[in-house]
């Protein structure tokens, strides 16, 4: 088995090309740009913005109007994190005082039911004595005295 042997030639166009290969490409040529650096913080930035907005296709507008909304957007996320945080915060505070009043209400009602248990106990000391059997009053045949009606 015979392999050709392929030679590249560095100085020979590829196919179809060798109009392109013809002429030597000119080098680019350096130029110095006058007014490199707009020193002046804000007010540098500014003209940097304004100049940049006139050699593009976008106004100056759309610009304004995207840094509007950026900053409306970032003060309503703040305002939101701070109004959830105080609503947590009031949250946190009403359940505190809920538990405090279960807490209260559990109180009263061990004394309440204390003070039911002593009740026979203080009723005997002063005299009295538990009723034997059901007493009770039959008014279906009462008739009111001295004519008046009910």
């Amino acid at each position: 088995m015979t392999a050709t042997v392929r030679s590249a030639r560095s100085h020979a166009a590829p196919a179809g090309r060798e109009h392109e290969m013809a002429a030597p490409a000119a080098r680019p040529q350096l130029r110095v740009v006058e007014g490199g650096r707009v020193s002046g913080g804000i007010v540098g930035g500014f003209h940097k913005a304004i100049t940049w907005t006139k050699t593009r296709s976008t106004p100056l507008l759309h610009v304004v109007f995207a840094v509007v909304f950026l900053i409306a957007v970032l003060l309503g996320s703040l305002a939101l994190r701070t109004q959830m945080v105080q609503n947590s915060f009031e949250a946190s505070q009403v359940q505190s005082n809920i538990s405090k009043l279960i807490q209260d209400v559990d109180d009263d009602q061990a004394k309440l039911d204390a003070l039911e248990a002593s009740l026979p106990e203080k009723a005997q000391s002063m005299g009295m004595i538990p009723q034997q059997g059901s007493i009770s009053i039959d008014l279906s045949g009462y008739q009111a005295t001295g004519g008046q009606s009910q």
